[in-house]
């Protein structure tokens, strides 16, 4: 089984994970919140369900780590880990700007990514040692000759604890504009060339694992505050970069002023 089954599978899932989506976009659905306040809708649950009934018939073997329905056979050498609404507050809010995230990982590294907006009909989707694609067609990040030419992205600034929000605003001063909200969708259009950066805190394994192969795919870089690759130990403080030459840029915007904390 190669690494292309495993694409047209992932695509597979995306496309049922938008079936299920679907129907409830704007219209009326069961909202619940969970311990840490967190929404979730009869959606996630439905597409996730319709993504999971799936893997166990085609991929028995591998693990499955998903927001909704926690983990199987996490400890096996291959992981789909699934994230079936990221952006649920947008969901919610009839903001077409929510993502499905279905990733791979083996041996813990994200091998496969597709990030899916299924009312706009975008689909992002990377694949370790090959170009990202966005609906099928190679895309690439954009060249970004210094940090005051950048666009910024970021969720929301209350994801941001204690000091890093500091550290943020250093960044964000440096930038050219700064745009909230968004969630994986931000990912992608830094893959597309629309957005140069992305810097998040907060975020757990289902929220990064499907960005790493379509942001990287398309010549960008990801890793975390400190410069280091994204694995499943991440601590979810993330940064998404279009031109990896301001990384170093990036970087030291963040952790200035370390020394005083």
């Amino acid at each position: 089984m190669s690494l292309t089954d495993d694409l047209a599978l992932a695509n597979r899932l995306a496309d049922a994970a938008a079936d299920a989506i679907r129907p409830f976009f704007r219209a009326a659905f069961q909202t619940d919140y969970k311990s840490d306040s967190s929404p979730v809708t009869e959606a996630d649950q439905a597409a996730e369900s319709a993504i999971r009934s799936i893997l166990e018939q085609e991929r028995p073997d591998d693990g499955i780590i998903g927001e909704e329905y926690g983990a199987v056979r996490e400890d096996a050498e291959r992981v789909w880990i699934l994230d079936p609404i990221d952006g649920t507050k947008s969901f919610i809010a009839g903001r077409p700007i929510f993502g499905s995230l279905i990733a791979l990982t083996q041996a813990g590294w994200p091998v496969l990514g597709i990030i899916d907006q299924p009312i706009a009909g975008e689909r992002w989707a990377g694949l370790t040692g090959q170009g990202t694609t966005f609906n099928g067609k190679p895309v690439s990040t954009r060249r970004c000759r210094e940090l005051s030419d950048a666009i910024l992205a970021s969720t929301a600034p209350q994801l941001f604890p204690g000091c890093t929000g500091e550290h943020f605003s250093l960044l964000a001063r440096d930038c050219r504009d700064t745009i909230w909200g968004g969630d994986c969708y931000n990912y992608g259009l830094v893959a597309s060339g629309h957005i140069d950066i992305v810097v998040e805190a907060g975020l757990k394994l289902h929220d990064i694992a499907a960005l790493v192969p379509v942001v990287e795919g398309a010549g960008g870089r990801m890793c975390d505050w400190s410069g280091d690759p994204l694995t499943h130990d991440s601590d979810g403080q993330v940064i998404a970069i279009g031109d990896p030459a301001r990384l170093d840029d990036v970087l030291e915007a963040l952790n200035a002023g370390h020394e005083h904390h």
